[in-house]
């Protein structure tokens, strides 16, 4: 799968990559506590709107004992509107910053209008949208930290016919709620994260939305794959 800007894996790409994730993915799936093999079972299980795909990618390994990770595009017929990663981290021993043993962490980012991007709300419209989707599920969460980041690119001399790009970058993370047996509902927050990349990439609800979040229009000329 490629992201609508540059895959985000950091590799060079190619067959070993897929083997590597191939691999990471039976891994992270197969080691580990039973509640984390539990959570990872959930995230893979889970349905989404048919516009958000979603695979596994290779984890980082040195954030917590335990690490699962997918990347996700969402596409509009031949067009990639957004992207991101959303990483489980889990450490049986608990973590003092986190408020529990469980740990989600994310990237998303999509293109702007260079006039959209100049709104200087925007960095808390796109907080309300983190929040506001994981709050339209009910989900129990602590511990909230993030940035956004907006770029914009300028062309010049040969380059002067493209016109203004803008980007916005969301990194955030939180801590889960943990349920039964210790195990948080991963495929609840999967599903908020998989909202928050479609409202970022200007796609409607696919059901009731909460009203408190603000939704962004559509944008122009998305790039193709």
């Amino acid at each position: 799968m490629a992201a609508a800007h540059g895959r985000m894996s950091d590799s060079a790409g190619g067959m070993d990559d897929v083997k590597d994730t191939e691999e990471a993915d039976r891994h992270s799936s197969t080691s580990g506590p039973p509640e984390f093999r539990a959570a990872v079972d959930a995230l893979r299980g889970t349905r989404l709107r048919p516009q958000v795909e979603v695979e596994p990618t290779r984890a980082p390994q040195r954030l917590a004992p335990y690490a699962y990770a997918l990347e996700a595009v969402v596409v509009d017929g031949e067009q990639e509107l957004a992207d991101g990663r959303l990483v489980l981290l889990h450490d049986p021993a608990g973590h003092e910053a986190w408020q529990g043993t469980f740990r989600l962490v994310t990237l998303v980012r999509a293109e702007l209008e260079p006039e959209m991007a100049a709104d200087p709300l925007l960095p808390e419209v796109c907080w309300s949208w983190l929040t506001g989707a994981l709050q339209a599920r009910g989900l129990g969460y602590g511990e909230p930290s993030g940035t956004i980041t907006r770029a914009s690119s300028h062309y010049f001399g040969g380059l002067a016919e493209r016109p203004a790009a803008s980007q916005i970058e969301i990194r955030a993370s939180w801590t889960p709620r943990e349920g039964l047996g210790g195990v948080p509902d991963t495929a609840s927050h999967l599903a908020s994260w998989c909202d928050l990349l479609a409202q970022v990439a200007g796609l409607p609800p696919a059901g009731p939305g909460d009203a408190s979040v603000v939704t962004l229009p559509q944008r122009r000329g998305p790039q193709s794959r």
